[in-house]
């Protein structure tokens, strides 16, 4: 299907070009959010009659978008959630939790602007991007962790995970060099049979 772009869309086109997409991305996305336009002879008569408003309105929804980007980028959220030994989440950070804790810090983020290529498995810092407008894009840090003193101790650049298997590897030496320090399974005092 052909259509006139309203707004610039990643991969297709910027404002006022006229595409061939697929049917179903036409009908599902493009044309429900506004985004484009059937490519008709009355639409671009009527596109070219509203050119300058829709690209004026669109210039003040990428300057608003812009503004909140500078009040967001480069924060950084905390989230605790439960995780095994290795640092494997029980679970994954979707779109909606970064979505949900950004606005529960009084930012405006929907579910559908966070760009998650994949959800977040492990534990650690992870930079996600959020995208404001179709010409904004921001990055924000999340922290996710099992414990507020372990997303701290991440936030300073230690590695949790590596840390604790060192610190078990290093009680599991001590244990070993206790035992042969202390001749495990040799005793003292005579044995012999009467």
């Amino acid at each position: 299907m052909k259509v006139i772009l309203l707004e610039r869309v990643e991969g297709k086109g910027v404002l006022g070009d006229v595409v061939t997409v697929k049917d179903g991305y036409a009908r599902n996305y493009l044309l429900p959010r506004h985004k484009a336009l059937r490519a008709n002879s009355a639409n671009m008569k009527a596109f070219d009659a509203q050119r300058a408003e829709i690209e004026a309105r669109n210039a003040r929804a990428k300057a608003a978008a812009g503004e909140a980007g500078t009040e967001l980028d480069g924060t950084s959220y905390v989230l605790i959630r439960q995780a095994g030994e290795s640092g494997q989440l029980y679970g994954s950070v979707s779109g909606r939790d970064v979505s949900d804790i950004v606005n529960a810090a009084g930012g405006k983020v929907e579910r559908s602007m966070v760009v998650l290529d994949k959800p977040i498995k492990t534990l650690g810092l992870h930079a996600v991007s959020v995208r404001l407008h179709a010409e904004v894009l921001v990055t924000v840090t999340l922290n996710i962790a099992r414990s507020q003193d372990e997303a701290d101790r991440q936030a300073r650049g230690e590695n949790v995970i590596n840390a604790q298997f060192e610190e078990d590897r290093a009680a599991a030496d001590e244990a070993a060099q206790d035992m042969l320090a202390g001749g495990a399974g040799s005793h003292e005092g005579d044995y012999s049979e009467a």
